[in-house]
């Protein structure tokens, strides 16, 4: 989800210029930066970018130029003569000159500019303000489906290493019933040299011990999840979330999995599952 783009669009006297960096995010923050008097432009720039976005932290960056010498400068003659009147008034208490004319047009309100961004201009400053930001998303998600592209792989790569895991823990000798059987009567004649048996007990035992550690049911999940993820991967948009709830899903399971194990081979299989896993969960981290 990270990534950056820039746009500039320009008409007549006016170039609007964009930029949006994104970063990593569970969801989508919007942070905008937005020049003098363009407020009203936040409200439809974050509906954009809300329509076009799903995760990540995004900053907006807008700034919006008008070409020099577009604006105008004129008299107040309404306020020139109040100002002349009160200084001839002054001058005639107090015997002194009138100042210099530069002067006097300096005094505040003599002189009025125009930046020449009347209100008759706001809807054509609008339009371009959101054709420059729907070129900068462009651009943006351009750049996060390359980068997205490349995590695809790397999470295919780390689900055909769980795949292999899920396999080595289905075809593991500790799970059959004989070897259940040999564990018993290992843990039997530790306790006590006198304690012993009979064969059917000692098979109805290893059946109840070999149903209560039996992990098919997390290894059938497992694979379900497999493969929906790698369906999920195939389809592409924004399947960062389903990608993330499937992550936890795969945690859930390999931790039941080491709960039930019976061996420490098979402990060690679990084991790195949740490693493999727990690298799974950061990169989906980065899609959106």
């Amino acid at each position: 989800m990270t990534g950056f783009a820039r746009a500039e669009q320009q008409a007549e006297d006016i170039r609007a210029r964009i930029e949006i960096k994104s970063v990593n995010s569970r969801g989508l923050d919007m942070r905008l930066r937005l020049g003098p008097g363009l407020d009203a432009l936040e409200v439809p720039l974050r509906q954009l970018l809300s329509k076009s976005l799903t995760r990540g932290a995004i900053n907006l960056t807008l700034t919006l130029d008008r070409a020099s010498g577009t604006g105008s400068v004129r008299l107040n003659r309404q306020a020139l003569d109040t100002v002349v009147a009160a200084m001839n008034e002054l001058r005639s208490h107090l015997a002194t000159d009138l100042p210099r004319p530069e002067g006097i047009l300096a005094l505040p309100g003599v002189l009025e500019t125009d930046d020449g961004a009347g209100g008759a201009d706001e809807d054509s400053q609008a339009a371009l303000v959101i054709d420059c930001a729907q070129q900068a998303i462009a651009a943006l998600q351009a750049a996060r489906r390359q980068e997205g592209a490349a995590i695809a792989a790397v999470l295919l790569d780390q689900l055909e290493t769980i795949a292999g895991l899920v396999e080595r823990a289905q075809t593991h000798p500790t799970r059959s019933r004989e070897a259940v059987e040999d564990k018993l009567r290992q843990q039997l004649a530790a306790l006590s040299q006198d304690i012993s048996l009979p064969p059917d007990r000692l098979a109805q035992e290893a059946l109840l011990l070999a149903t209560k550690a039996d992990i098919q049911e997390e290894l059938d999940r497992l694979r379900a999840h497999i493969a929906t993820a790698r369906k999920l991967i195939g389809e592409g948009g924004p399947v960062g979330r389903r990608l993330d709830f499937l992550a936890q899903e795969f945690n859930r399971e390999a931790n039941t999995l080491c709960s039930k194990s019976n061996a420490v081979d098979l402990s060690a299989i679990g084991l790195d599952l949740k490693a493999v896993i727990d690298q799974l969960r950061e990169q989906v981290q980065n899609i959106e």
